[in-house]
């Protein structure tokens, strides 16, 4: 067992027991600040301490099976302290602090904190800035407006003198559309920090927000949290709720640490994604605790417009020690992915009850540069995971998801916008209590899925499962306990791969190119 720091900040930090275990350790553990208790009994593989002086070194003891740990460890500097209440705000859940919120924040000087005290704070959206940190006290609520006139209209697309270029603001869905500012926005900027034990809470079933989803008013719904073309942003500890649509959307971002802090939203809100980056380099998402409407993590690079025109792909991502719990999907790629998903390593993670646990979602029109390559899944537990195992190269999303182009089982052209499926490998995975499907991989006729490779996987049926359809695409039946489904794979390597109460035939191929088992 070792003991890490993975950051510190002005007044927090996060550190992580390396156990080897997926997101809880085997029993409870101590944890002392410079030999005061914090925690007699930490239940997370990793975990914060609060409420620190700035520039000041401390030492961590952590007491775990039978083990004492300790790690030194100093607070960044802090340059000065914006206590956001003498701005005028009022804690009552009611009065719009919008403004006097924001001039906290745009008045900050650079490396200065602000910090906004216990209160509930009714706000619309607000702007970060660089070089800050807002710092939420335990019991501080930033709780979103429910008259969406209130809220700015960002431009999808900014156009330049020269007619040529563009700048791309936002976007809905992976495309460059107007949407309405998100509650919190980050835009532009660089080493910015949101930490604490307070909530952010859009406050959505208040609101209309989840009502005809599909249908724009004014422009299209806010997310919660939005980082966009920014670096070095730190989301740290606090709890994101009821959130309007996606919850956390990161894009054309680089280096951004999104560490142990919960999300919640209601299973039923429609499109509450968890955490969604989309072409975002160099992204670290740890001990996140996740529940949602919708997929708990997907990586997106945009639809083909931005996908093929920027060629930015989500890239270099490390998840490790999270809850995926009660979401469609627990470790989603797509659909939205044309500019490319590549060198992603999930770890120690613990999916719960998701309908699927990794799901690949992808279809013909996403483009050449639609390319998911270099994933690799290792030491991951699911517990009641429908589908733990699903790529699909049919899925029906958009407007034209039911064409026949999108669902021909027939081979078509190979042409600019025929998406790419590469190397998947999945080692040291625990599923248990499935019901449709173990496995179940659709590639398209004409651009096979490149290679999956399982080595030490055992999975196991729930005894009273029920039918359901593993991938969301046309003409797939309904299926239950069915072992491993193959169609349209160049290669399949299985290695120490087990798996128990399942019916009918164990492997279900067609048109897999090689096939490996030992």
């Amino acid at each position: 067992m070792k003991l890490t720091l993975i950051r510190a900040m002005t007044r927090s930090a996060v550190f992580e027991l390396e156990n080897g275990l997926c997101f809880r350790p085997a029993e409870p553990f101590t944890v002392l600040l410079d030999g005061k208790e914090v925690y007699d009994a930490c239940n997370t593989n990793v975990f914060s301490v609060y409420s620190l002086q700035p520039a000041h070194p401390y030492t961590l003891t952590v007491r775990a099976g039978g083990e004492t740990l300790t790690a030194s460890f100093v607070t960044r500097e802090e340059s000065f302290f914006v206590d956001a209440s003498r701005y005028g705000l009022v804690g009552d859940g009611v009065t719009d602090n919008t403004a006097k919120l924001q001039a906290a924040l745009s008045t900050c000087p650079p490396g200065g904190t602000v910090y906004l005290p216990a209160g509930r704070y009714r706000t619309a959206s607000l702007f970060l800035k660089s070089h800050t940190t807002l710092y939420l006290e335990q019991g501080a609520v930033i709780l979103g407006d429910n008259d969406r006139t209130h809220y700015p209209i960002l431009p999808g697309v900014i156009g330049s003198h020269n007619e040529v270029d563009e700048y791309y603001l936002t976007g809905w869905e992976g495309n460059p559309l107007d949407s309405l500012a998100s509650l919190i926005n980050i835009t532009q900027a660089e080493d910015v920090t949101i930490t604490g034990q307070g909530e952010i809470d859009a406050d959505a079933q208040h609101g209309d927000w989840w009502q005809d989803v599909k249908k724009k008013k004014i422009a299209w719904r806010p997310r919660t949290v939005s980082i966009t073309d920014s670096r070095y942003v730190v989301l740290h500890g606090v709890t994101v709720k009821n959130s309007y649509s996606w919850t956390i959307h990161p894009m054309f971002s680089t280096g951004l640490d999104l560490l142990d802090f919960k999300i919640r939203n209601p299973y039923d809100a429609p499109n509450t994604d968890g955490i969604d980056p989309e072409s975002c380099v160099n992204t670290r998402i740890i001990g996140a605790d996740i529940h949602v409407g919708d997929d708990c993590i997907a990586m997106k690079a945009s639809k083909v417009f931005l996908g093929m025109r920027l060629k930015k792909s989500c890239k270099n991502t490390v998840i490790r020690n999270c809850l995926l719990d009660k979401g469609h999907g627990g470790i989603v790629i797509g659909s939205e992915m044309s500019g490319g998903v590549k060198d992603m390593v999930v770890t120690q993670c613990l999916m719960d009850h998701t309908d699927r646990g990794l799901r690949v979602k992808t279809r013909r029109g996403r483009g050449k540069t639609a390319v998911i390559d270099g994933l690799v899944f290792h030491n991951v537990e699911m517990r009641g995971v429908k589908a733990p195992f699903v790529i699909n190269m049919f899925y029906f999303c958009d407007p034209d998801g039911h064409s026949d182009y999108v669902q021909c089982r027939q081979a078509m052209p190979v042409d600019d916008f025929t998406p790419r499926l590469g190397s998947l490998t999945m080692e040291d995975i625990v599923a248990t209590d499935a019901q449709y499907a173990g496995c179940y991989f659709d590639g398209l006729p004409e651009m096979p899925i490149g290679q999956v490779v399982m080595k030490n996987v055992r999975i196991s049926f729930d005894p009273n499962a029920q039918a359901g359809q593993a991938a969301m695409a046309d003409g797939r039946p309904a299926v239950k306990k069915l072992a491993i489904y193959a169609e349209n794979v160049n290669r399949i390597e299985l290695h120490n791969v087990q798996i128990e109460g399942y019916e009918g035939e164990r492997l279900q191929f067609a048109n897999v190119g090689s096939f490996e088992e030992d």
